[in-house]
């Protein structure tokens, strides 16, 4: 048998390194968050683990050992049956589970007796979460940021896109967050992920930059919808150089219309959506908007949003919060099309 520990900071550092990532948890506790490509192989499914709770609450821990052996044995059964009858013997995986190694160590076994060479992480997944927490700082640190700033609509994200297409460094923070960052930015269909799944997506994005190149960010506020900017982060691109995108208003009125269509396609989703502006903006206006947006007339409600609601905020917020804004360069598309964006990132990149 060949199974062996594996500290959870040596983990992330050779995370690559492994053929496969075991998680042994269950589909809830790996659909909250988990190592970044690995595999949901569960000792317990949901239902399972509820049911051996249950058992050892109200009856006894040896009667859900007992229980529970026989339902880790099949579900370890079918996982190898499905997945590991084909390997070579050289397959190295690496298996964790939540905190104890009970679940994970199972598995491990298993394939141990099997022959192959087994990692098991210690600590399991709360001590990866510890371990890429810390090392979130000093990855963020080697970095040199270059932060796209500019109000609303000015075409940040497909510049941001343009330049990933090019080949530069690109952190999408709105991409990991699935969200606009922004009142509106609720994406329907979907659903953010926690914010323990926002950290794992930033670390992972993060370790694969190259700290000798620069890397393009979006400026944004300190949440993104319902998840929060590791802090390190957020001080490192508030302290960065910055990149002033200017486009023209009747453009960025027409790209908000064309980034935003299911607004346009739903009427009432956007009434919906702009009740929350109600305690800024007050029920008279809200209710102004919105009844122009049922009426068919939403241009004129996006360019109103971006002229009086979203333009003041940004300018005051982006000067207060990001010291490199005020002596940044002017960048400028012709126009928002992603050839325009797509010559402006090639221009940036030749400028570095």
């Amino acid at each position: 048998m060949s199974v062996h520990a594996v500290s959870a900071v040596d983990a992330i550092a050779r995370l690559d390194e492994f053929d496969a990532i075991l998680d042994a948890r269950s589909e809830d506790e790996y659909a909250e968050d988990h190592l970044p490509s690995a595999l949901n192989w569960p000792s317990l499914d949901n239902e399972q683990r509820k049911l051996i709770g249950t058992i050892y609450k109200q009856i006894s821990p040896f009667e859900a050992q007992k229980r529970g052996a026989a339902l880790v044995a099949a579900n370890i059964a079918r996982h190898i049956e499905r997945e590991v009858i084909d390997k070579p013997r050289q397959w190295q995986p690496l298996a964790y589970c939540w905190r104890g190694g009970k679940r994970s160590g199972s598995l491990a076994h298993v394939l141990g007796q099997i022959g192959f060479r087994v990692g098991v992480i210690e600590g399991g997944y709360k001590a990866f979460r510890s371990a890429i927490l810390a090392d979130i700082p000093s990855r963020v640190a080697r970095l040199d940021l270059r932060v796209v700033c500019g109000p609303t609509g000015s075409g940040k994200t497909r510049l941001l896109q343009a330049l990933d297409q090019a080949g530069a460094q690109v952190l999408d923070l709105e991409a990991l967050a699935s969200h606009r960052s922004s009142v509106l930015g609720m994406i329907p269909g979907q659903p953010q992920p926690t914010q323990k799944r926002f950290d794992t997506l930033v670390w992972d994005r993060l370790r694969r930059f190259d700290p000798a190149r620069p890397v393009f960010v979006e400026s944004e506020s300190r949440k993104v919808g319902n998840v929060a900017i590791p802090d390190a982060l957020i001080e490192r691109m508030r302290a960065s150089a910055c990149l002033k995108l200017e486009l023209a208003d009747d453009q960025r009125v027409a790209l908000l219309l064309e980034d935003y269509d299911f607004f346009v396609r739903d009427p009432a989703l956007f009434c919906e959506r702009l009740d929350a502006l109600t305690e800024l903006r007050g029920k008279a206006v809200v209710k102004g908007w919105q009844e122009q947006v049922m009426a068919g007339q939403v241009q004129p409600v996006v360019r109103e949003l971006l002229l009086k609601h979203y333009d003041p905020g940004y300018a005051a917020s982006i000067a207060r919060n990001f010291s490199g804004y005020a002596g940044a360069p002017t960048i400028a598309p012709v126009d928002r099309s992603p050839g325009a964006m797509a010559q402006l990132a090639l221009a940036i990149i030749r400028g570095i």
